[in-house]
């Protein structure tokens, strides 16, 4: 199973930096400055989210992850789940988005009891909205990225989120004075 997993992935991989040396990056990711987009999806419980509605006030956390409960995207949701009180005390409301079923984001969410909702992309329809037409999405996988919205505008574009300290990475940019006015991705950690 892990294998043809992984074969997957590199053949995925290897196809995507073809096209795109072909034929450049025509179908590209969202950015900064642009609106959320207005897509529905269910979350792990199968009910509907509007994503334009529901992340649509204050400030807004939707992140990208491959596939519920594999090694690196259970550490980025932990990351999320570990930084919880510091997001909360920002106010920031979080969603985890893969293709996998309602019913593997729900349990992915009961095992590691991540306190924020996760939506079940199966149709793509979400992560085509954000990521365009990634080679990663045609073969179901969406590909690990995190977008930090204020109000509905896209204040961050983190097309290279990590699978450890995604909680630190979105902290450290909010707390950054000129956050929302940033266009660029979120500072690196100071040296000591």
């Amino acid at each position: 199973m892990v294998w043809r997993m992984t074969r997957r992935l590199i053949t995925t991989f290897a196809i995507s930096l073809l096209m795109t040396a072909c034929t450049g990056n025509a179908n590209e990711a969202l950015k900064v400055g642009e609106k959320i987009p207005a897509v529905t999806c269910p979350d792990q419980d199968g009910k509907p989210v509007k994503l334009a509605e529901s992340a649509g006030k204050g400030v807004a956390l939707v992140y990208f992850y491959p596939k519920a409960d594999t090694p690196g995207c259970t550490k980025q949701g932990c990351s999320l789940r570990d930084g919880w009180a510091e997001l909360q005390s920002r106010k920031v409301t979080v969603y985890g988005v893969s293709m996998d079923s309602s019913a593997a984001q729900k349990a992915f969410k009961e095992k590691y009891a991540l306190p924020f909702p996760l939506l079940a992309d199966k149709s793509g329809v979400v992560t085509k909205a954000f990521q365009g037409g990634s080679m990663m999405a045609s073969v179901g996988f969406a590909k690990r990225q995190a977008y930090l919205f204020r109000d509905g505008v896209c204040i961050m574009a983190d097309t290279n989120a990590p699978t450890s300290g995604q909680a630190e990475k979105v902290i450290r940019f909010l707390d950054t004075p000129a956050a929302p006015a940033t266009p660029a991705t979120p500072p690196a950690p100071a040296a000591k």
